[in-house]
């Protein structure tokens, strides 16, 4: 399928901007351009009954992880809740860039969401960010009776970076013997390398250049051992048996798209249950496009119902 005409637009409108690339301007200020710039396509705030931060406590740091409550809820209606981790490469986004898209999560899935502002690179290089995952999840479960969230009914997900963590958290989960009901992952990360026709093909000119993926690899992973460990690149993992059930969407026009198709083979190889859908005409980080992108809205609808259906069996146990 050709580019979205939509989508067209946006790739003209940066190319004439001549904004300079992340990989220039270093980290600092590519979060603060990042932070200027994602909400001029990206959907509007859906109202929320409760937004709170959390200053949560974890071993030898701090992390904040922001609450959205779509509606009333407590301890005797405990409600399914969603672990959400943010993209940008490792080194830059927030929660606050990823505000609108929790919203929209919250409202149409009626879950509560949970989204981790976990640590950066690279101030924080691997593996702070997947052990902020990691711990995360942890929290959620042994808070779950204060925060109203039903332990049998909880997911991960995240987009880009952020769905390699989801991704990862589910693999620990499994691990650890923790139930998940769903690993939402929105065109993830999974491989260690750009090695992939995809990666070739689309270079340049598609939103997320290969210079800017070697950058954020760079700030995260400094060793072949870690772009080569599975809590990087979850394609390593020796097993990917006895994992949540996986909701994954790709981009057409995304370096990361074979990568991804990769990762939903392997998972359908091991017996998970995998629906994997790629977007026509999308390009990277087309979930936060769809204020201006109308075709980008179907992805929302689309994760927002497979939430929905796997909130409404019991989670998957994971033991052996």
């Amino acid at each position: 399928m050709p580019l979205d005409p939509q989508v067209e637009k946006i790739l003209y409108w940066a190319q004439r901007a001549a904004t300079p690339s992340f990989a220039e301007i270093g980290a600092e200020a590519a979060r603060a351009l990042y932070e200027r710039t994602v909400l001029t396509l990206d959907i509007a705030p859906r109202p929320m009954h409760e937004v709170q931060d959390h200053q949560v406590a974890l071993a030898g740091r701090r992390i904040r992880i922001r609450q959205y409550s779509p509606t009333p809820h407590g301890w005797a209606q405990p409600m399914p809740a969603l672990l959400y981790f943010h993209g940008g490469g490792f080194t830059i986004g927030s929660v606050d860039t990823h505000d609108r898209v929790c919203r929209m999560l919250a409202a149409d899935a009626d879950c509560l969401v949970f989204s981790v502002d976990y640590r950066l690179a690279p101030e924080h290089p691997f593996p702070a960010a997947v052990d902020d995952a990691f711990d995360s999840l942890l929290w959620l479960r042994a808070e779950a009776g204060a925060l109203g969230v039903d332990l049998e009914r909880i997911a991960v997900g995240g987009d880009s970076a952020g769905g390699t963590l989801a991704a990862a958290t589910a693999i620990h989960a499994r691990d650890l013997g923790l139930p998940l009901a769903l690993q939402l992952l929105v065109y993830p990360g999974t491989a260690g390398g750009q090695g992939t026709e995809s990666h070739r093909r689309l270079a340049r000119g598609y939103l997320l250049d290969a210079e800017v993926i070697r950058w954020f690899f760079g700030n995260y992973v400094r060793s072949p051992a870690e772009r080569d460990d599975w809590r990087f690149a979850p394609l390593n993992a020796p097993s990917l048996a006895r994992l949540a059930p996986a909701w994954i969407a790709l981009a057409e026009f995304d370096p990361l798209v074979d990568e991804g198709l990769d990762y939903a083979e392997r998972l359908r190889t091991a017996g998970v249950p995998v629906d994997c859908t790629v977007y026509e005409g999308m390009i990277h980080a087309f979930f936060q496009h769809a204020g201006f992108v109308v075709r980008a809205r179907q992805a929302h609808a689309d994760a927002c119902a497979a939430l929905r259906a796997a909130f409404a069996e019991p989670a998957i146990p994971t033991g052996d």
